[in-house]
């Protein structure tokens, strides 16, 4: 389904009935990501995808993506839907923009769960690498993809994921060169928002991988410290929803019926 804001169209899912809970996909992904997921959830739920902003089927806003405009996209398909409350999932990019969308709507969460994600801004380290990464993609945006999706998974797993990592890398070169650059920038020059993880009243989950080659694993543990923030572990990279497939269904279940 499609929902027109700001002279784009905006893809989403809708299936199911009860409580909402809203997936958001990572950078280079789109909602098709929940696909294996949603016959299961959405027995007892209302489960909504949407494709974030220069991704999957939805279109670009100008040339910096920032977490908080494609929060805005979360709110206007939540408005357009009459949903005042949810639950909001969010892996990698799609945790930063839960974030902004739990900052400038708190009162219309009921549950904030960081999918290898963190609520830290990038590190000066981190910001030029970004830049790095733009320049990649302006020389050979395919060449930058490929090697993109690779290094998500825990080294040892490349073999036996391959025929993910292809598919993954096929579905990605699809993200038009705008919204990959769009996405960066807007990564890039993102809020630290610790203190959601801190003081929000509602339920919080962060899920880590122990060999996720893009978040240090002790720093993600630590942002958790003196909260009550639940920690759901993984064993191997930063897609683990396919890594870990059978244990993460198990802990979305769980966070989401809790």
């Amino acid at each position: 389904m499609y929902l027109e804001h700001k002279g784009i169209n905006i893809f989403y899912t809708d299936k199911g009935q009860g409580l909402t809970t809203v997936l958001l996909h990572g950078f280079l992904e789109n909602a098709s990501m929940w696909k294996p997921f949603i016959p299961i959830l959405s027995k007892n739920n209302r489960i909504i995808t949407i494709d974030l902003l220069g991704h999957g089927k939805t279109g670009c806003l100008g040339y910096v993506h920032s977490m908080e405009l494609m929060a805005e996209t979360i709110e206007a398909v939540l408005n357009h839907l009459k949903i005042k409350t949810s639950i909001i999932i969010g892996h990698s990019m799609g945790g930063y923009v839960a974030l902004a969308f739990a900052e400038k709507k708190p009162k219309a969460l009921t549950g904030l769960c960081l999918m290898n994600s963190t609520a830290n801004a990038d590190s000066t380290e981190k910001k030029i690498n970004r830049d790095r990464a733009i320049k990649a993609v302006k020389q050979n945006h395919k060449t930058f993809i490929r090697m993109a999706i690779g290094n998500l998974f825990n080294p040892k797993n490349k073999s036996k994921f391959q025929d993910n990592i292809k598919a993954l890398i096929q579905d990605a070169q699809q993200t038009p060169l705008q919204g990959i650059i769009a996405a960066l920038e807007g990564m890039k020059i993102r809020k630290d928002r610790q203190t959601i993880l801190h003081s929000a009243p509602y339920k919080r989950m962060l899920m880590v991988s122990k060999k996720d080659p893009i978040l240090d694993y002790k720093q993600l543990i630590s942002q958790t410290e003196n909260t009550s923030v639940e920690i759901a572990e993984f064993h191997d990279g930063h897609m683990s929803h396919i890594e870990n497939k059978d244990e993460f269904l198990y802990k979305i279940m769980y966070f989401v019926e809790k």
